[in-house]
């Protein structure tokens, strides 16, 4: 309940500040967004298989963005940002599906 209250407050302080973001760090958003999604789906599919633990979910949520937009960072001082970028859509999509299945065939038995 507390995570739900946390989302709300957060959803309209969000809408109502209306915060901006660096122009520097624009290009880095998509890919943490994508990283912290994938954090997210693997602790609902850890919380159905009953193995969810929230030190490994703050870890992971942590760890996945600010290695996402590492990653992309040093991409983009050796010149292929986008090319890592890409990359690392890649990985984490793959990963969020096949997290996304297997909350389905818990939650369906199919």
């Amino acid at each position: 309940m507390i995570a739900v209250a946390g989302l709300i407050i957060g959803v309209i302080l969000g809408l109502v500040l209306n915060p901006s973001l660096p122009v520097t760090l624009q290009p880095y958003l998509p890919i943490m967004i994508v990283a912290a999604l994938d954090a997210l789906v693997g602790a609902a599919r850890a919380y159905l298989g009953h193995t969810f633990s929230d030190k490994v979910f703050v870890v992971s949520f942590l760890s996945n963005v600010l290695i996402a937009g590492l990653m992309v960072w040093v991409g983009d001082q050796i010149g292929v940002g986008s090319q890592l970028s890409t990359a690392v859509v890649v990985v984490l999509g793959i990963r969020i599906f096949t997290n996304v299945a297997a909350i389905r065939r818990a939650l369906l038995h199919a």
